[in-house]
């Protein structure tokens, strides 16, 4: 059968991209193999954020006497937040699924795709039968999938993944996380305001490697106040386990014991691509060494007219970024844009608690670059309104271009810290000068006013006041 576009793969990206073309006259087929709207709805931002809530309420009601408040004893019943879970992947999961039955010119092709020819695609169903699709245009947007490194005896132990960890009916005893990325301290943190003992074996000398040191340290500080074992610059040589389940991990590192002993396992070091199905070769696609799809700034492959979206490319692996993609290739079909995704102002959001939010360079980055670069910094014990909930840990952290009064990026970790980081990219978006945040009469008692006071100490322009008092 021949359409005018084939996607590959129902992500956030994919499905909004073929609905488009739908919605602009064209012929679409999205090819989906086990779930419409991808890793973010059924296996990432939903579903973990959903845990992560019900995490912070086990938190919040064993500080609830901090507050004047008496509960009692907390405990956590693992199959009402799996429920819960469920309940919320599945609403929107079936939202994601109606939307494309309910496009006109879009048909939902449910098996596994893989390339045959140029802009031609096999399809295979579940009864082991096939189809071939052609297209004009045809979009890979297959994802990733979570990768398990080399370590001796891993592939024979009941090791959890992202995934199968969330369908957990019971609290760990004792979880061992390998990977001390976002993945890793997300969950990390998780369990761990549930109950179970936690301990995050990571190889880099702090946690969260691409963020300056002084942010992962505080994080670092904040996890170890819950209670989280932290073992840095620690390697997993070797796991085993006993019949009746515990396992055991032998490590290598500075400080670290011999071995580490608990009853449950997650392996959260990285994601690989899903492209060892797709057969790009038949098309003419090429891989990068490790596997991604190699993308131009317009999101075009060595195939013409076959394009990559999402996470499959190797580019930033956040939903709004595939989403972003999304939004380049309908600029560029649909407008005649030109858009690319070159010099695309990154943000991200890490959900421990207090939340990490980033947004463009760090310090470290910035003056990799050789730019002479301000720095403002402010720790949230400053911040009004965290000093009012109770929630001051973490920092507030700028980094500012002195020459053109600009931000260049900036670090929240504290309380609401992606919702404060947002603030910073929307004027970065703007342009906006750093004097006018350092005096603009934002709301009070908000957290956004608390930007009043982190940049209060520099010399950016006459508007600027003295900082708010400190409560």
């Amino acid at each position: 059968m021949s359409y005018d576009l084939i996607v590959i793969g129902a992500g956030q990206g994919g499905g909004p991209l073929a609905g488009t073309a739908a919605d602009h006259g064209q012929s679409a087929a999205l090819i989906e193999q086990k779930h419409v709207g991808g890793t973010c709805v059924n296996e990432g931002c939903t579903p973990t954020k959903t845990m992560i809530a019900s995490a912070r309420v086990a938190h919040l009601a064993r500080r609830a006497e901090d507050y004047g408040v008496h509960t009692g004893d907390v405990s956590v019943d693992m199959e009402t937040v799996r429920r819960r879970k469920r309940d919320i992947v599945e609403s929107f999961r079936a939202g994601s699924r109606s939307s494309v039955e309910e496009t006109e010119g879009l048909d939902l092709v449910e098996g596994t795709g893989r390339f045959v020819d140029d802009r031609t695609v096999e399809v295979t169903f579940d009864d082991g039968s096939t189809e071939t699709l052609t297209a004009d245009r045809v979009v890979v947007n297959t994802g990733t999938r979570p990768v398990f490194p080399p370590i001796d005896g891993l592939d024979e132990v009941d090791a959890l993944t992202s995934t199968s960890i969330m369908e957990l009916g019971a609290v760990p005893d004792h979880l061992l996380v390998l990977g001390g990325g976002y993945i890793g301290l997300e969950f990390g943190q998780m369990f761990r305001r549930f109950g179970a003992e936690v301990t995050i074996v990571d190889r880099g000398a702090h946690i969260l490697g691409r963020e300056d040191d002084d942010v992962s340290e505080a994080l670092e500080e904040i996890l170890r106040e819950d209670g989280i074992r932290i073992l840095n610059e620690t390697s997993m040589t070797a796991v085993e386990q006993d019949d009746n389940g515990p396992i055991t991990a032998h490590l290598e590192g500075a400080g670290a014991p011999d071995t580490v002993r608990g009853s449950h396992l997650l392996v959260a070091v990285g994601r690989r691509p899903n492209t060892d199905a797709l057969n790009p070769e038949a098309a003419g696609v090429e891989l990068t060494e490790r596997g991604y799809v190699q993308v131009n700034d317009r999101l075009e492959t060595t195939a013409d007219g076959v394009y990559a979206l999402g996470d499959v490319t190797g580019g930033p692996a956040f939903t709004h970024i595939s989403y972003d993609d999304y939004r380049v290739l309908c600029g560029n079909w649909f407008h005649d844009a030109g858009d690319t995704t070159e010099d695309r102002l990154v943000s991200y959001t890490l959900f421990t608690d207090p939340q990490l939010g980033r947004v463009g360079l760090s310090e470290e980055q910035a003056r990799e670059q050789g730019r002479d670069v301000v720095v403002a910094q402010m720790p949230m014990t400053h911040v009004a309104r965290a000093l009012e909930v109770d929630e001051t840990r973490g920092l507030m952290k700028a980094v500012i271009d002195p020459e053109t009064n600009q931000l260049l990026g900036a670090a929240i970790l504290g309380i609401e810290g992606g919702e404060l980081m947002s603030v910073l990219q929307t004027a970065m978006m703007g342009n906006v000068p750093v004097d006018r945040l350092q005096s603009a009469p934002f709301a009070h008692p908000t957290l956004t006013e608390s930007l009043n006071n982190l940049f209060s100490g520099l010399d950016l322009g006459p508007s600027a006041g003295r900082p708010r008092a400190k409560k």
